[in-house]
Parts: structure tokens; sequence; C-alpha cells
């Protein structure tokens, strides 16, 4: 399956790779890789994740405390957000009005 990110979304990876490669150096791409193991975990098992709301599924990311918001839209996940999870909760569902 193709991955597409809304454009917040991929604001909001942007801003928490920045963010912990601040932290400590490598540790950015430490954040990179687990990302990009739950979104192999998503394409290849697109509905196995916890769904949320009505169509709207989110993945944990290991080791750091984000979760990947998506909806499935033909053969194409959407990623509506990466969330911070001690951060306002549910702030993203308006984006999926939006797409």
């Amino acid at each position: 399956m193709k991955i597409f990110f809304l454009p917040p979304a991929q604001a909001e990876l942007d801003d928490a790779f920045s963010w912990y490669e601040e932290q400590a150096v490598g540790l950015g791409y430490e954040f990179l890789n687990e990302l990009d193991l739950s979104l192999r975990l998503v394409a290849t098992f697109p509905e196995f994740q916890t769904q949320v709301i009505k169509k709207i599924r989110r993945c944990l990311v290991n080791r750091f405390p984000y979760g990947i918001y998506y909806g499935i839209k033909d053969d194409t996940i959407v990623v509506i957000a990466i969330a911070h999870l001690k951060r306002k909760p549910a702030y993203w569902i308006t984006r999926m009005t939006e797409e």
C-alpha cells in the first residue's frame, strides 16, 4: 500500500524529529527508524491496528510517546497525524473532514 501524509502530519513528523535531534544527536534518527517500522506494519496489515473512531486507526510507535493516526482510502494509507500521546487528545479529528 502507498502511504500519504496530510501536510499537518508531515509538519508534526518534522517537528518531532527536530526536537529529538536537539535533545541528543542521533535520537531524531532513532525516532524515524521506529516510526518507519510502525509504518511498515501499518502498510502490511492496515486493519490490524486499534480503531479509535469510525474508519480511523492508531498505531503506537515503540520507545516514543507517539501514535500514528491514519485512515485507509482505496489502496493508500492516509496519515492524519503523528500525535504526541501526552498532549491535547483528539486535536487532529478536524483533519478528517479536510481530506
